[in-house]
């Protein structure tokens, strides 16, 4: 385990206690305060007792610390290959100011070590420098709430002009695409990697007085029985939409995951994917969906192995 939210809350609770203590002996109620900003509620029954019957040897009765200076957390040396290996994906030229550089770390794992598959080839050119550019300006323009001025082609090569607020990113693990969701005149999504020209936006705004609709969230409920770490696959692959998980027994699970309308060929696809060890529950229309996939897929099929008759 690498970098861990939960272990790193306890580390980081203790380090904001020594700071504390260090610039002036701690109160019971200080100590206190800190672990339930810095940790859970539940950890007040480690965390204190073990520091206050001093067998955590950090404080002393009086609340100060023997400690000179200011504990410090630097990264470990797998850590930073860890972040040098993430430094290395294309992606993260995107984000400047995410990873920093460490020359002297080895990368624990390098790009063509990864064979990522069920993904379409056509991902977005992360590495163009256009590309970049928008990339940046956009998200900026989200953080600001700036609108903007875009220029984009459509699928069937129609140039289209667009103005626009911006309100988030989104990324297509499948498409390997991001795609700006907006509000604007009437296009609320616009894909990236079709943008030719971007610029912020200062004039006036003139919105139509029923803005474009929000995208309609659908649920799926799966039954997954827990086969081959089926269900960490599961939880990781879907990792970024809205899900409830309810275990059924030793090896069942149910598993609820919301999408957006516009996500539910990808959500097909992904299902589909686990084969056997996931069923799905509900809604029927969703089944339905999987059955006309499977029943083209099969139509398919027997046309490539059909003979060749003349």
């Amino acid at each position: 385990m690498i970098f861990s939210e939960l272990y790193s809350a306890y580390y980081n609770a203790v380090a904001r206690i020594l700071k504390e203590a260090c610039a002036h002996p701690l109160s019971k109620a200080e100590l206190r305060r800190i672990v339930g900003q810095e940790a859970f509620g539940e950890s007040l029954l480690t965390i204190e007792p073990a520091i206050l019957d001093e067998r955590w040897q950090l404080l002393n009765a009086d609340g100060t610390t023997p400690l000179r200076h200011e504990p410090t957390m630097p990264l470990t040396l797998l850590q930073r290959r860890w972040l040098k290996a993430i430094s290395l994906d294309p992606r993260i030229r995107l984000f400047p100011d995410l990873c920093p550089e460490d020359p002297e770390a080895e990368p624990l794992f390098r790009q063509e070590d990864v064979d990522v598959f069920d993904r379409y080839a056509d991902g977005d050119p992360y590495e163009d420098e256009t590309y970049i550019r928008h990339f940046r300006m956009i998200l900026a323009a989200v953080r600001d709430r700036q609108p903007l001025w875009i220029e984009a082609v459509s699928p069937n090569g129609k140039e289209n002009h667009y103005i626009v607020t911006p309100e988030l990113l989104e990324y297509s693990e499948k498409d390997d695409k991001f795609r700006l969701v907006c509000h604007g005149f009437s296009h609320l999504f616009i894909n990236l990697g079709r943008i030719t020209r971007c610029e912020r936006y200062a004039g006036p705004i003139h919105y139509p007085e029923d803005p474009p609709a929000t995208p309609k969230k659908k649920t799926v409920t799966l039954e997954l029985v827990n086969e081959r770490n089926a269900l960490e696959r599961v939880m990781m692959h879907f990792a970024h939409f809205e899900k409830q998980a309810e275990r059924l027994d030793d090896r069942h699970y149910r598993i609820l995951i919301t999408y957006s309308e516009e996500d539910e060929t990808e959500m097909l696809i992904r299902i589909l994917a686990f084969g056997p060890v996931v069923k799905v529950i509900s809604p029927e229309s969703f089944t339905e969906l999987i059955r006309e996939r499977l029943r083209k897929q099969m139509k398919l099929q027997d046309g490539l192995f059909a003979p060749n008759i003349p």
